[in-house]
């Protein structure tokens, strides 16, 4: 019997990530396939939950709400700052994201959103969040993780 995905177990998966209106955001495909150690936190949790129990050769499709992906958008982290905030940069565009250094002292991604005059809107969100994710996964290989691999908290 094959062995099937749980906590301490590293799976390889090809996936293809798409959105309500079935655009691909994401996929593996032409590439090598995904490689992970499952229980550790390296998928969001919602996939992580539906592939524990399957083995190799399985092939799925699964639906993650926010919730359980890259959670709901908070408003908190919507912002509305100067353009003199950007240094540096020349033109700021709709769609630009950039690294800023958060009250914590944690670096976040930002998107700008809106330019509205010398006001520049920007969003620390994930760019998924709020979005219902939409995977299709077949999974390659599963197989137990190292002593490392467990240690390290990811595959190698």
């Amino acid at each position: 019997m094959s062995l099937s995905i749980d906590d301490n177990t590293v799976a390889s998966i090809h996936y293809t990530l798409t959105n309500n209106e079935g655009e691909t955001l994401d996929s593996s495909q032409g590439n090598d396939p995904l490689i992970y150690l499952h229980g550790a936190g390296n998928l969001i949790p919602g996939l992580e939950k539906e592939l524990k129990g399957k083995s190799a050769g399985h092939s799925m499709q699964v639906k993650v709400a926010p919730e359980e992906g890259y959670g709901l958008v908070h408003d908190g982290l919507i912002d509305i700052v100067p353009k003199a905030a950007f240094q540096g940069v020349d033109t700021i565009e709709p769609g630009m994201a950039f690294e800023a250094q958060g009250e914590d002292g944690q670096s976040r991604r930002i998107t700008v959103t809106a330019i509205n005059g010398d006001d520049v809107t920007v969003d620390a969100n994930h760019p998924l969040a709020g979005v219902e994710l939409h995977f299709d996964v077949e999974i390659v290989e599963v197989r137990n993780a190292t002593e490392e691999e467990i240690a390290h908290g990811h595959a190698h």
